[in-house]
């Protein structure tokens, strides 16, 4: 059951109950690569319908096209932005590099469906056409990148920050709910001097709070919009204040500060600002892996390792070893950052194929940038429930491994000097006695000394400074 819809190469046959028409037909048939992973995203497909609505308004109100035609393209790219018509978008990654073919399955689809609105059969382009009223004053060149834009900033926005900001806030509950116990510091994962659990959860937050400012700095070069520019940044074919007037409608539509590019040559050869963001994603990914990593050597054990941190028992650890349980919910994490990782690389190495006028690696730097949002987003959200919440200190495990280190001896450098104190930590640990016995043993303190100047709690506080 197809119909017979046209474009400029000639007729194709396209599925008769589908909404999207001849070029669409064509990326479904040639680029049969991967799996439907990109546009089959709600965030793409809605982003794709605010474009369009903003284009269709703007030119109804700048006289380029009939002020019901403009009202028709935007009631049917409203139930593109709603979500009504997300079947009708089947395309995938990898295809042409501008997105043309993603543009053009909204133009058709939007056509067809307004069509439908006004009582005219599917494929009869009357009386919208896709190309001559959906995609009027646009190319997929200035287009494209727009919807690139909207995705990540909606993204970063309503997934993302939300999801991080949560954990950012659970983690500092705990940094001062645990603001005076003391545990064993490590450096090269050998004792070090103490500090409290307290600051080293700080640390975690300290460093997503960084992350966090350090995404912000991005976002003012994904506000900016190329429409205007249209096939190579001149801006040929669409009047002189469209850009602007259709940035101001995507911004009324989104709640985000949307504006015009400055400079359209740039805005299509080249996506820095993605590339910028997604380095800042990637700088998230790190601060989210080191304490991930931390959570799961801190619990370690639980009784052959550290064991300091106690982790919820979510689920069993194996199908063999009976009352095991893993920190499943640092592993994810930590996968996920990784994978993080690599999709900033292959945007890194996409933004680089900016050829004359032209990037033509569009697709797949908005794949890959919306992927990292989305799985660090879920990721922060599994790991803040059903891990940081449930984090508590093992009391004793803690006391134990404090009382047990060598690099107490460090409170003694300045009173007996570095070389002595040396001395103790050695003799302590070739001949197995506690600091204290080899520090009387070797005659360095007295017992009163060692009592007033070793004082774990003491140490874990900030010394110096104003």
């Amino acid at each position: 059951m197809t119909r017979t819809e046209h474009d400029a190469l000639g007729p194709v046959e396209v599925p008769a109950d589908r909404l999207w028409g001849a070029q669409t037909e064509r990326s479904r048939q040639f680029f049969a690569i991967g799996v439907p992973r990109f546009v089959f995203t709600r965030p793409v497909i809605r982003a794709l319908g605010i474009l369009k609505k903003g284009a269709a308004l703007a030119n109804g109100e700048l006289g380029t096209i009939a002020a019901e035609r403009a009202r028709l393209i935007a009631q049917a790219a409203d139930e593109v932005i709603d979500g009504a018509l997300d079947q009708e978008f089947p395309l995938v990654v990898f295809q042409t590099g501008s997105g043309t073919q993603s543009n053009m399955n909204a133009n058709e689809v939007i056509a067809n469906r307004a069509n439908q609105l006004a009582g005219k059969p599917l494929g009869s382009h009357e009386p919208i056409h896709p190309n001559d009223h959906v995609n009027k004053g646009q190319s997929s060149n200035d287009g494209f990148p727009v919807v690139m834009h909207i995705v990540v900033v909606e993204g970063i926005a309503h997934r993302l920050l939300p999801a991080v900001t949560s954990l950012r806030n659970t983690l500092a509950a705990k940094a001062r709910e645990h603001a005076n116990v003391v545990i064993i510091g490590r450096t090269h994962l050998q004792d070090a001097v103490p500090i409290t659990l307290g600051q080293v959860i700080g640390g975690w937050v300290a460093q997503i709070d960084a992350a966090i400012a350090g995404i912000g700095l991005t976002m003012d070069g994904l506000y900016e919009l190329a429409l205007g520019a249209t096939a190579v940044g001149t801006g040929l074919n669409a009047h002189p204040r469209f850009g602007a007037t259709a940035a101001r409608y995507i911004a009324e539509e989104t709640g985000q500060p949307f504006r015009e590019t400055s400079n359209h040559v740039a805005a299509l050869s080249s996506h820095d600002a993605i590339a910028a963001t997604s380095g800042a994603i990637r700088t998230l990914a790190a601060a989210l892996m080191k304490m991930a990593n931390d959570v799961r050597l801190y619990s370690s054990g639980p009784r052959a390792g550290i064991g300091e941190l106690r982790i919820p028992e979510n689920e069993p650890g194996s199908s063999i070893m009976p009352g095991k349980i893993n920190p499943t919910q640092s592993e994810a994490l930590t996968m996920v950052a990784v994978q993080v990782y690599g999709n900033d690389l292959t945007v890194a190495m996409a933004n680089t194929q900016g050829h004359f006028q032209l990037n033509v690696y569009k697709p797949v730097m908005l794949h890959n940038v919306l992927e990292s949002i989305e799985l660090l987003a879920d990721a922060c959200r599994s790991f803040d429930l059903h891990c940081a919440r449930g984090l508590e200190p093992n009391l004793d495990r803690i006391r134990q491994h404090v009382e047990e280190s060598l690099m107490l001896v460090t409170a003694l450098n300045p009173h007996i000097g570095y070389e002595k104190a040396a001395a103790i930590a050695l003799k302590a640990h070739h001949e197995r006695l506690s600091l204290r016995e080899a520090a009387l043993a070797l005659g360095h303190v007295t017992p009163e000394q060692f009592e007033a100047w070793v004082k774990p709690e003491k140490m874990a506080r900030p010394h110096g400074g104003a």
